[in-house]
């Protein structure tokens, strides 16, 4: 099962995002208790299935003598997780620095990236679908991965 789809949804005034049904099934289907890791990265906020989040951090943490910049990623990435869980209403609730981070008040886009799931501030994920495509398009048909729209 994979996350999939876009959704603009509302932050409560506690910070709280109602999760669409599909996306609930999945954390329920992965974890007990719909367990989630909501993250920081790319300026959204990333969210992880907790058995997944479990297999990431664990590979990350065997990486010895790492280079700054692989550093700085673990602070960002690892240092921004938290463990969340899905309560009765289907809600889950995003921290302040979460918030902040991503720049989310009001109005959020959720969308789905396969094992894993995003949430955005609308304003800044428009200019990020606006791109051109046509290289990355080119790439991924260099991989092999027919995309013929």
């Amino acid at each position: 099962m994979y996350f999939r789809g876009r959704f603009l949804r509302s932050l409560d005034l506690k910070g709280r995002l109602m999760l669409p049904p599909e996306f609930r099934e999945i954390l329920l289907s992965r974890s007990s208790e719909g367990r989630v890791v909501l993250t920081t990265y790319d300026g959204c906020v990333v969210g992880f299935p907790l058995p997944d989040w479990e297999e990431f951090e664990h590979k990350m943490n065997r990486i010895r003598n790492a280079p700054r910049a692989v550093r700085d990623f673990r602070r960002l990435v690892l240092g921004g997780a938290e463990d969340m869980a899905v309560d009765a209403q289907g809600r889950v609730r995003l921290s302040r620095e979460h918030m902040s981070y991503a720049g989310l008040a009001g109005e959020v886009t959720l969308m789905g990236q396969g094992p894993r799931l995003e949430i955005w501030s609308p304003e800044r994920l428009a200019p990020v679908l606006e791109q051109n495509f046509d290289d990355v398009a080119q790439a991924i048909a260099e991989t092999g991965i027919d995309f013929g729209l």
